[in-house]
């Protein structure tokens, strides 16, 4: 029945747009005569035949939006002007009192001339008429952050698209900040310092700019999911004597990085016991949480993130902090379970290599800590489509050993390994030996679900 409905609204949507069409036709058959007499301009409206109102009023519209403008004198309309942009418009869906007009891709925003921002211009050959409107970019969008646990005073990086002049930023909690915040010229991120009293539950960052509004995925300040901190939420797993294993002894506490630092205790993947790693050595280190009887991730997480959720939009995150630079060896090893001999790169683990970018060795470094998110279809073995939430669940549940770890691992792998292509597969990366210090922090699953941001919120149920 709701298919039913929505095929309805979309036939009755396509016919209203289709008798507008052809009253504005039959009507600029009839205004043949009219070319030269006063132009005004009075409504703007966004066509738009997905949308509950697919003829709305609007204040504003966007680049690439399609606009209806009534008004009058439109008969021998010469030029139309979006921002000082000659804006092309086809004469058939021209009329006296009516017409269409695509807000080019190339109309500038915040660029264009002062004189000229926010306005609409129409000419013909004795007239012209300007009405205020404002014209803004693509919708914004926010991609990542750079630290989504910070600390409450320090700075954090959020990045997107069409971030231009941020205004405003909502934390969860409904804490608002709207001083200090410095946006990027090309509106690629802003930079905003965390306020107090941010909620433990977490959730989306909403921010408001030139452009409009925006969500970021819903995995700001959620601690409800941290599993593993090494200050008291989750437990520290060890065992044995291999040289691998990283104790309570091993982890350090000294404060560490710059802008956003150390939170406690924290583990160098490189203990302070071990002067280097071999070449073409799988398993270098290993730390675990305490797994059997200790980790619940059902229990703790699915209150939150329900079992149902697309394992797309469940990721692992993890504080890093890298002081020098690690390049051309090395990797985390991110084991879903314990139960792996190292160097492998399928199966329910997933290899970090963030030195490699598009193919190439980039050094890795930070001046302080930053967040690491790995969406979970990265998972070797759930990367197809179709996963959720449950899918991991249940494959922790059924195995032998349920510790979550990682491992530092030193061995030769091809950019295939990488990037699954075959044809990759000669380029090649070989270990060296390595003193690499990194450090990791705040394990923890997060939803990366994304509230939908709606110009209009007035249609939102």
């Amino acid at each position: 029945m709701k298919r039913n409905n929505l095929n309805k609204n979309r036939w009755i949507s396509v016919a209203f747009f289709s008798i507008m069409l052809l009253a504005m036709l039959f009507t600029a058959c009839d205004d043949e005569d009219l070319s030269n007499g006063p132009i005004t301009i009075s409504k703007v409206y966004l066509e738009d035949v997905d949308s509950s109102l697919p003829d709305r009023e609007v204040t504003f519209a966007r680049l690439g939006q399609l606009i209806r403008i009534e008004g009058s004198g439109f008969t021998g309309l010469r030029k139309v002007y979006i921002n000082g942009f000659s804006s092309y418009f086809n004469p058939v869906y021209v009329s006296e009192n009516s017409m269409l007009v695509s807000v080019s891709k190339n109309t500038p925003t915040v660029e264009a001339e002062a004189d000229v921002r926010n306005t609409i211009r129409m000419t013909n050959d004795g007239n012209e008429a300007t009405f205020s409107f404002e014209i803004r970019s693509a919708a914004p969008s926010i991609t990542s952050i750079s630290h989504t646990l910070p600390l409450a005073g320090e700075t954090i990086t959020v990045n997107g698209f069409g971030l231009v002049e941020v205004s405003k930023v909502v934390f969860p909690g409904n804490v608002e900040v709207t001083e200090g915040i410095t946006s990027d010229v090309d509106g690629e991120f802003f930079t905003v310092v965390v306020p107090d009293g941010v909620s433990e539950e977490g959730g989306s960052l909403l921010i408001e700019c030139s452009n409009g509004g925006a969500y970021s995925p819903a995995c700001f300040n959620f601690k409800k999911g941290v599993i593993l901190d090494f200050d008291g939420n989750g437990a520290h797993g060890f065992w044995g004597t291999a040289t691998s294993m990283i104790m309570d002894e091993d982890l350090e506490s000294a404060s560490m990085g710059t802008g956003n630092v150390s939170q406690g205790t924290y583990v160098p993947h490189r203990p302070s016991r071990i002067a280097s790693f071999d070449a073409a050595t799988p398993r270098c280190s290993e730390v675990w949480t305490a797994g059997n009887n200790s980790d619940d991730w059902r229990g703790q997480l699915t209150p939150y993130i329900p079992a149902t959720t697309p394992l797309a939009d469940v990721a692992l995150q993890f504080d890093i902090y890298v002081p020098e630079a690690w390049t051309e060896t090395g990797y985390l090893k991110i084991c879903l379970v314990n139960g792996f001999n190292g160097g492998e790169w399928s199966g329910a683990c997933y290899n970090y290599v963030p030195w490699v970018v598009n193919g190439e060795v980039k050094d890795f470094q930070t001046t302080g800590w930053t967040t690491v998110s790995i969406p979970l279809n990265m998972i070797y073995d759930f990367s197809e489509d179709g996963f959720t939430f449950e899918d991991i669940l249940a494959y922790r549940e059924a195995a032998n050993y349920k510790n979550f770890g990682f491992y530092f691992e030193n061995t030769d792998f091809t950019l295939a390994n990488i990037t699954g292509n075959d044809s990759d597969s000669e380029t090649e990366f070989t270990s060296a030996a390595t003193s690499v210090s990194v450090y990791t922090d705040n394990w923890r699953i997060v939803s990366l679900e994304t509230p939908t941001y709606s110009d209009f919120p007035e249609d939102e149920e």
